[in-house]
């Protein structure tokens, strides 16, 4: 406790490094202040993100040591750093992958701040939301909608708007044909979307569970991702960390078709046959963080089509076993810590 009797230290989750038979490991942190342009936020929900995999398994470079994983954060607003006027105390706000960019490089001033070079990011380069607080820019926050619970918001700060931009990349036209390889997290939620935008929907992953779930939310047919579609294909998404589905999903394409690479981390793609994979105009491009105009206008339309993630809930305290979880496949959908 402080003089003021309030506490001043916090539980919270901290990478251990790459190698160890832990990813993650329970610590005791002062409680994070917010600095110039920052707010503190109070932690409700906290999204499990196959990236904090990536962090904590090493498949992505260290930039942080120990950082506290987490970057689908919610929660209320309980400090203001000096000159954070665009919130207020008692906010509702999201805290996303993306933490800060330059906002003056040829990307920033062109809209495309995703590519910064500068970019920082949550849970990688700055401590994340495995913690009680966090604090971020409050130009970085993202205001929550009243008619969003915190659980439900919390995906849809990274697999959400990830899903969603990987959507946008893979330029499906209206009313086609959509592959999606992997059914996790953000995949599960970009298949709503689609859906709901009049697209018939081809879901290919491994397991039986994944593919119950994407019948169930409407897919016009679930399979291996190892097989053709049961149509040709105007667009696909590959969600998973899987470069060997690179050719396989390009060869379901139908001419003209793109497939986009929603992951930040993907395994060696084995060598294309121009004819069989791209030629006929077929594209094959990558999707790179996000925009805050992509959070922002996610959010909207997540109001307006009641978008509803597949929810496992795990207690804080049991934030090593959801990350364990992840990583085998455990469940379908979107693991949330939340007390």
């Amino acid at each position: 406790m402080d003089a003021t009797g309030q506490p001043s230290t916090m539980a919270a989750w901290e990478t251990v490094g790459a190698g160890g038979s832990d990813r993650i490991r329970r610590v005791e942190r002062p409680i994070p202040q917010p600095g110039p342009g920052e707010v503190l936020v109070e932690v409700e929900a906290c999204g499990v993100c196959r990236t904090d995999l990536h962090v904590t398994d090493g498949d992505l470079p260290e930039h942080l040591p120990h950082v506290i994983p987490g970057h689908e954060v919610v929660g209320r607003v309980s400090a203001l750093g000096e000159g954070a006027s665009r919130l207020a105390l008692g906010d509702r706000v999201g805290i996303a992958w993306l933490r800060s960019t330059c906002g003056s490089c040829r990307w920033c001033r062109s809209g495309r701040e995703n590519l910064c070079p500068n970019a920082l990011f949550t849970g990688w380069d700055a401590d994340g939301g495995y913690a009680r607080w966090a604090v971020v820019p409050s130009s970085y926050a993202y205001r929550i909608p009243g008619e969003v619970p915190s659980e439900q918001a919390a995906p849809l700060l990274c697999a959400g708007i990830i899903g969603y931009r990987a959507l946008r990349r893979a330029e499906l036209p209206p009313g086609g044909r959509l592959g999606i390889y992997g059914f996790g997290a953000s995949a599960h939620l970009t298949a709503q979307i689609a859906i709901a935008q009049g697209a018939e929907v081809h879901v290919l992953t491994r397991g039986e569970e994944a593919r119950r779930l994407a019948l169930e939310l409407g897919a016009a047919s679930a399979g291996p991702p190892d097989g053709m579609p049961p149509v040709p294909l105007d667009a696909s998404i590959l969600f998973a960390p899987a470069g060997e589905l690179v050719p396989v999903a390009l060869a379901g394409l139908d001419q003209g078709g793109t497939l986009a690479v929603a992951g930040i981390h993907l395994s060696d793609i084995p060598p294309l046959n121009y004819q069989d994979h791209l030629f006929r105009e077929r594209r094959l491009t990558s999707v790179t963080a996000n925009t805050r105009q992509d959070g922002e206008d996610l959010f909207r339309l997540a109001a307006r089509l009641g978008l509803r993630a597949s929810v496992t809930r795990y207690p804080f305290a049991e934030a090593d076993r959801a990350l364990d979880d992840l990583a085998y496949g455990a469940f379908s959908g979107v693991a949330v810590l939340i007390d």
